[in-house]
């Protein structure tokens, strides 16, 4: 239809990268764009620390043995920062609770809309990347390596940098089985048998397991009690 709806279209996650740095002037134009995303009340409740150095992506990589951190040009850390408002009540209250479901809801997802900005603002520049969650569970050691203060905590990282790979996007649920009129209509198994057939026609021997096994890894066991023991450390939770 337009430039914006092909790109956003074409999304893959790259995770390979060639030697081309994202100049300074880029990456500014790439973060300023991410921060006009839309926001709760316009609270911003999220930061976004910047790794460039080798040593801090060895370090960081050193945690989080993921490849894509160290091969990328540039990593962005995205943080659900409730610091900075703390500093806002006590200019009006001397009572501060950031600690709930809600308000991690609301960092979280203000961060998670910068971030979807600041990806396609680096994809519309010829960049690519990809968003890598797992690092909360090493988030306290994290927060070593960053400086993160108490009412903060990592959300996940993008790593960015210049594609050396190409690839078709990966194939999403049928519109159907996700878009629903006027009210949500459940999905029988044969829904999710017929997307497991989809995921392995594209991904081919690329990827052993399927994608309601890869749900089963996630969903069919307790959480890992990492991440709220950080937030409960950080007074989150």
């Amino acid at each position: 239809m337009n430039e914006t709806i092909d790109l956003m279209k074409r999304h893959i996650s790259v995770r390979r990268f060639g030697e081309k740095s994202i100049s300074d002037e880029e990456l500014r134009e790439i973060l300023e764009a991410g921060r006009m995303a839309s926001s709760w009340k316009n609270f911003q409740s999220y930061s976004i620390i910047v790794v460039r150095s080798e040593e801090k992506k060895q370090a960081l990589y050193d945690l989080l043995p993921q490849p894509a951190i160290l091969a990328a040009n540039v990593f962005l850390l995205f943080v659900g920062d409730l610091n900075r408002a703390g500093k806002g009540v006590n200019l009006h209250s001397p009572t501060f609770h950031p600690e709930g479901v809600e308000n991690l809801l609301i960092s979280s997802v203000d961060a998670s809309l910068a971030a979807q900005n600041t990806l396609l603002a680096a994809e519309s520049l010829g960049y690519g990347g990809v968003i890598i969650g797992v690092l909360r569970e090493v988030a306290e050691d994290l927060a070593r390596l960053f400086d993160l203060p108490d009412y903060v905590y990592p959300i996940f990282g993008i790593a960015l940098g210049e594609p050396a790979q190409s690839r078709p996007p990966k194939p999403r649920l049928p519109y159907d089985n996700v878009i629903f009129e006027e009210r949500y209509q459940e999905q029988s198994r044969e829904v999710i048998k017929e997307y497991d057939k989809i995921q392995k026609d594209y991904a081919g021997d690329r990827v052993t397991t399927t994608w309601s096994e890869r749900l089963a890894d996630q969903f069919s066991q307790a959480e890992n009690p990492v991440t709220k023991d950080y937030l409960t450390k950080k007074k989150l939770l």
